[in-house]
């Protein structure tokens, strides 16, 4: 399993070749503070890189969730939506958001591998 990430702070897991997972980074979920509520796309929905997805708010802000690479979206995380507070106790686990069906696998090369997110990290 490959991690990648964008510079929105979400990350995607390649599982397979059927579907990639995503969610949002430590570094989100932390300066979103408690998270209460989370609006998931559509399964069945085709996103292009870079579009919005869906959106997480908190007791602080809304942020929204962008595509990290082109898809449909197969899967979405019903315990997430019932337990938004997953998104902050496990964002790289349970706090999972949706699965997409990736449609240009060369999309990943345009993210950021885990050396290169933890060094965006450090210019925030």
């Amino acid at each position: 399993m490959t991690t990648m990430y964008t510079p929105d702070h979400e990350w995607i897991n390649i599982e397979d070749h059927e579907a990639a997972v995503v969610g949002i980074t430590h570094h989100a979920q932390d300066a979103l503070g408690d998270v209460v509520f989370v609006e998931l796309p559509d399964v069945g929905r085709s996103f292009k890189k870079g579009e919005v997805a869906g959106v997480v708010e908190s007791v602080k802000a809304a942020a929204d969730i962008y595509m990290p690479v082109s898809g449909e979206v197969v899967e979405v995380n019903t315990a997430l939506k019932d337990d938004p507070s997953l998104a902050n106790a496990d964002p790289l686990g349970g706090g999972w958001f949706f699965k997409v069906k990736v449609a240009d696998m060369a999309e990943f090369d345009q993210l950021m591998d885990p050396p290169a997110y933890d060094a965006l990290l450090k210019t925030l």
